[in-house]
Formats: structure tokens, C-alpha cells, sequence
């Protein structure tokens, strides 16, 4: 069987099919590169000195990993200069970075969230990067915060890099979904699945049980069907899996089924949820509806939302579009979201 490498995966889909323009070609294979090197830093580990705290805290007022910074200043040092970007938006930064003047201006707006699931880092559990890209819209000169403020059905490309067992990258361009395996001893991406489809139905669910005394009735009305088992409403058996890195539970989801769920809960009622939509649930969202699933904040299609600001929360269901659809229809027969 032929190896196909992720750059004559691209060029067959801008040369062969006229899917993607050069610009973003040249940006997904230089994220790509940037993960590969993130994954360098991650499988070194100890032996690096990249683990434990950075004893800083992002915009998030989230404590940083050593591994978070390195990893955000590796994906902005390898993509400012490569004339595909106009700016850079990340969940550790407070504000954007655009591309500095020396360097010449793209037409792509690049997010991302440089390592999601950091408490995971330092017990060598599966964590990862997400990407999202946006056409920088309008012709008006510079880059501002409100050019990134776009539904998430804007995505030109969205992907992630799941560091574990295997290095592998998933990504679409809107017109399916594609997997790539690193082949450490080459150094290249190798497709190994084109087409990952989601099943409709499942019987696993992905969702932090300690907060349950916390959520809005639907969410506990979903979850107790599901605990409730054959002798309950739903007639049948439930699996829970969590791993606390969105990246591992949403390939978990790609590979054989599922469905997602981080809430809202009352412990900050302000805020809609945990995630962030421009760096988590936008790309995740693209990927898994590409998939044949779906995603939704329990009230709307998450693709749909239009964002008000850059680190914009949000609650998030996705995966299987059955169990996606009964969810959601809790939340709306309910009144909440």
C-alpha cells in the first residue's frame, strides 16, 4: 500500500480537487512542523526539564505548565514568519499577536490552544494541541481582536495533534476528516484513516461525574438515563470514560463513538461554561460535524455562535449525533442552556 505524507495529502487537494489555496497549505504544513517539535518536548519530559509549573497564570487565571509556554512560543515563533498569517490568537495570551512588520502579511487568522489537558502533563497521560484557522476578512488595513470575532462555520481548517501512544494529527479542510501517524524514524505525517465517521448511536459517554451536584436539571436528567442502565428509560448500558484532556476524549469519540459533555454549572453561573470557544469547542465542533456528528452549547449549534470576545466561554455536547440531539432536547424542553 502507498504511503501518503500530509504535504502530498495538501497539494493533491489544492492541485487535484482546488480545496484549499496555497497560503493554507503552506500554514497547516508549518503547524504541523511546530506540533512536531511539541511533541519532541513532550515525549523528552523530565529528561527536558518541561515539566511542572511555570508558576505564572495565563488570561484564564489558570496556572501554566512549563509545557504551555513552551509550546504556545514554538507555535508563534514557527508560523509569524512564513507570509500565510496576519495574526495569531492563543488561549495563554491576553491579547493577539500579529505577524510583526518585518515579516510580509497572509490572508489567515491562526488560534489555537498550544497544550490542552495540561494537568495530564506531569503523569504522562495523553494531551494535545488545537488549531483553528480563519480567513482574515474585509480589506481594511491591520489586524484587530474583532477580525478573529467569527461564527466557527467561518473555519477555513481546523485540527489537533493528540500526543500519546502514537503522534497523530487530525484535520479538516471542510470536506471530511483525515488522520495522519507520525513516523518518528522518517519524520513525516503518514495518512492512515481519510473519512472517520462518528456512529449516529453509542453507549459511551465522556463527562466529569464530581461536578454532577452542580449541573442544571437536564444535564442530570441525561446523565441519571444514562447510570440508570437496561432497567432504566434509555433500555440500556453505559460506559464512562474521562480523561480531562478534550483532545484525548474527542479522538476517543472520532475512533469508535461517544459523546462529550462539559456543562455549565452554578459554581460560576455568570459563565456559560468552562470552555473556550475560539481555541476549544469551534475547532472540535468543525472536526466532529465533519465527522457525521455534532455540536452544540445546549440550546444552538456551536458553529452558529458569534463570538463577543476573543476568550469567550461556552457549554459544549458533541460526538454521536443521537445522543447530541437527546441532550440538547433536554436542555431546550427546559429552558436552559
Amino acid at each position: 500500500m502507498k504511503r501518503v505524507s500530509l504535504t502530498q495529502y495538501l497539494v493533491e487537494q489544492q492541485r487535484e480537487h482546488g480545496r484549499i489555496p496555497a497560503q493554507l497549505r503552506l500554514l497547516i504544513e508549518v503547524v504541523a512542523r511546530a506540533c512536531k517539535q511539541i511533541a519532541i518536548a513532550v515525549n523528552k519530559g523530565a529528561l527536558g526539564d518541561v515539566l511542572g509549573s511555570a508558576e505564572k497564570e495565563n488570561v484564564q487565571g489558570e496556572i501554566q505548565k512549563k509545557l504551555d509556554i513552551i509550546s504556545n512560543e514554538v507555535l508563534i515563533e514557527a508560523n509569524e514568519w512564513g507570509g500565510h498569517l496576519a495574526a495569531m490568537a492563543s488561549e495563554e495570551m491576553d491579547s493577539i499577536h500579529v505577524v510583526p512588520n518585518r515579516y510580509p502579511q497572509g490572508e489567515y487568522l491562526l488560534l489555537f490552544d498550544p497544550l490542552d489537558g495540561s494537568s495530564n502533563i506531569d503523569v504522562n497521560v495523553s494531551i494535545g494541541t488545537i488549531f483553528s484557522v480563519l480567513r482574515k476578512v474585509g480589506h481594511a488595513p491591520g489586524v484587530s481582536e474583532e477580525d478573529f470575532l467569527q461564527p466557527g462555520k467561518h473555519q477555513a481548517a481546523a485540527g489537533y495533534c493528540v500526543y500519546g501512544p502514537q503522534t497523530m494529527l487530525v484535520l479538516t479542510l471542510g470536506n471530511g476528516v483525515a488522520m495522519f501517524t507520525l513516523d518518528r524514524e522518517t519524520g513525516s505525517w503518514v495518512l492512515t484513516q481519510s473519512g472517520v465517521r462518528i456512529p449516529a448511536d453509542t453507549r459511551e459517554f465522556s463527562i466529569n461525574m464530581s461536578n454532577l451536584r452542580h449541573w442544571a436539571p437536564p444535564m442530570r436528567r441525561y446523565i441519571d438515563e444514562c447510570l440508570a442502565g437496561t432497567t432504566g428509560p434509555r433500555g440500556k448500558d453505559f460506559n464512562m470514560r474521562w480523561v480531562a484532556s478534550m483532545v484525548a476524549d474527542v479522538h476517543r469519540i472520532l475512533s469508535r463513538g461517544g459523546v462529550f459533555l462539559y456543562p455549565w454549572d452554578q459554581r460560576e453561573p455568570d459563565k456559560p461554561g468552562k470552555l473556550r470557544l475560539m481555541y476549544e469547542a469551534n475547532p472540535m465542533a468543525f472536526i466532529v460535524e465533519q465527522a457525521g456528528g455534532e455540536a452544540t452549547n445546549g440550546s444552538q449549534r456551536i458553529l452558529d455562535i458569534v463570538p463577543e470576545k476573543l476568550h469567550q466561554r461556552v457549554s459544549v455536547i458533541l460526538g454521536s449525533s443521537n445522543e447530541v440531539q437527546r441532550a440538547t432536547r433536554y436542555h431546550t424542553e427546559n429552558g436552559a442552556a
